[in-house]
């Protein structure tokens, strides 16, 4: 299957009519608002934008005022295909604040060469499938030396997705040594033809093992044997060549634009 046909399914089953999961869809002329299931930091996102040039800065402002009611902060993430051209710069005169680009990738599983599926990490490292809400702690240990930040409220939305949603979510680590040495995540839909790869953080001194490599494969075949035909990953400037190496493609590009509502 092309890019472009990945893309339209993906625009249309994730973004402009996702399946309902543990938030709240909203659909509007042009406009997705999934609005978010608690805990976590952020009330909702801006999922998809199609607006004609002359109705967009009054559907920001309606959108602001939809989500300033309940606090915290809220994103609107713009693809490079979004409409209108502007939506980024009109975006950032209502006093959004931009995050880094990510790189929209999708694995196609049905068309998986049989090289994907080879090779496994050297004998020391062993990857797990976790149950346990406390062992997300080792999750959030890992994010936290990686990215430098303490990400609490990632580990709250991962514990409660697993106890209150466990058909949702996969949580893996991989040791070597014996210790936890990198961590990732995939979410679930049900219905849903994609499923979304997160985290696979490795610490510094564990890199170039093939641990990330070897999280990869293991969601990859869980995936597979629910039915799954594609993943789908906001990649980051490192993950994106291990990722196309493995057989990813690259669809588009996006942006999360930030709203704070925090000391008004």
């Amino acid at each position: 299957m092309d890019p472009q046909t990945i893309l339209r399914i993906y625009d249309e089953e994730e973004r402009r009519s996702p399946h309902a999961g543990p938030g709240e869809v909203h659909r509007l002329p042009g406009l997705t608002y999934l609005l978010n299931a608690p805990p976590g930091l952020l009330s909702g996102w801006v999922i998809y934008t199609n607006l004609e040039e002359q109705d967009a800065d009054q559907a920001i402002r309606s959108t602001i005022d939809f989500f300033r009611p309940l606090g915290g902060e809220f994103e609107w993430k713009v693809y490079d295909h979004d409409w209108p051209a502007d939506l980024k710069e009109r975006l950032l005169s209502a006093g959004f604040v931009p995050e880094e680009r990510e790189a929209l990738l999708v694995f196609d599983l049905q068309a998986a060469p049989p090289e994907f599926w080879e090779g496994t990490p050297e004998g020391s490292i062993h990857i797990e499938r976790l149950s346990d809400p406390a062992q997300v702690d080792e999750i959030i240990r890992i994010e936290a030396q990686v990215w430098g930040e303490p990400f609490d409220d990632l580990g709250d939305f991962l514990r409660t997705r697993l106890q209150q949603h466990p058909d949702r979510i996969s949580l893996f680590l991989a040791y070597a040594g014996g210790k936890p040495a990198s961590s990732a995540w995939t979410l679930y839909e049900p219905g849903s033809r994609f499923a979304g790869l997160y985290g696979g953080a490795t610490l510094p001194d564990q890199r170039g093992r093939g641990l990330y490599r070897a999280l990869v494969q293991a969601r990859a075949r869980e995936a597979r044997q629910r039915g799954v035909r594609f993943l789908s990953v906001d990649a980051s400037p490192m993950s994106r060549p291990i990722l196309e190496r493995l057989g990813f493609v690259y669809l588009t590009s996006s942006q999360p634009f930030i709203m704070r509502f925090d000391g008004e």
